[in-house]
């Protein structure tokens, strides 16, 4: 880490405590969301120390500060999710997974999706929601496919054939819990909510956005 800082500083950036212009996100895919969540609405530049990375340029860490200081350089916005049960929030960059508590037995459930029911009762371990950025992950491994628009829905591990979709990112998803009982996760955080019979979480795009420096 202080290799890094020095590395900043020397390009000629200033590292301040409050009214940061942009936050440095020095790692991989978790660094990211990790200061996505700590940071939110702030511009990251993202460099890499990890081999997981799919946000880092191909420049070098050098030549990407060389570009942000010549303001050669775009912001992409990714959307991120919002999931709500029993009067909590979860926000994900890259998913909301609702999963069985107990790993010995399955959750069976339905599927709304702007208020049209989709599926009969499903028995499985879950779904994964997925934004295109989290789609090279535990959705792939799912469905193996990736998607670059929209919301993807994958059915984890069902008993029954239920084919993956994916959404227009302004779909409203609603998980229903007829048995559980099941964990609502997003991205690799330790924060969960836990659904009982009866219990629903709804999940859409949330109204801010991730902001990622793009250099030219």
């Amino acid at each position: 880490m202080e290799k890094i800082k020095e590395l900043v500083q020397q390009k000629g950036f200033e590292i301040v405590d409050t009214g940061a212009d942009f936050v440095v996100s020095f790692g991989g895919d978790g660094t990211l969301m990790n200061s996505e969540e700590a940071y939110p609405n702030i511009p990251k530049i993202v460099l890499r120390e990890s081999e997981i990375c799919k946000k880092c340029s191909n420049l070098s860490n050098e030549q990407v500060l060389d570009a942000i200081i010549n303001k050669k350089y775009k912001i992409e916005e990714l959307i991120k999710l919002e999931a709500s049960a029993k009067g909590k929030t979860l926000i994900g960059l890259n998913d909301v997974i609702v999963h069985n508590k107990d790993a010995r037995r399955g959750i069976r459930y339905k599927v709304t999706i702007n208020n049209n029911q989709e599926s009969k009762e499903i028995i499985g371990d879950g779904v994964v929601i997925a934004t295109p950025f989290g789609s090279t992950a535990y959705y792939r491994s799912i469905t193996d496919s990736f998607f670059e628009v929209g919301l993807g829905l994958a059915f984890n591990n069902s008993t029954e054939q239920a084919d993956h979709m994916v959404l227009k990112d302004d779909s409203k998803i609603s998980i229903s819990i007829t048995r559980g009982p099941a964990l609502v996760y997003s991205d690799n955080k330790d924060d969960f909510i836990e659904l009982e019979n009866g219990d629903s979480v709804e999940i859409k795009k949330a109204e801010n956005t991730a902001r990622i420096i793009v250099p030219n």
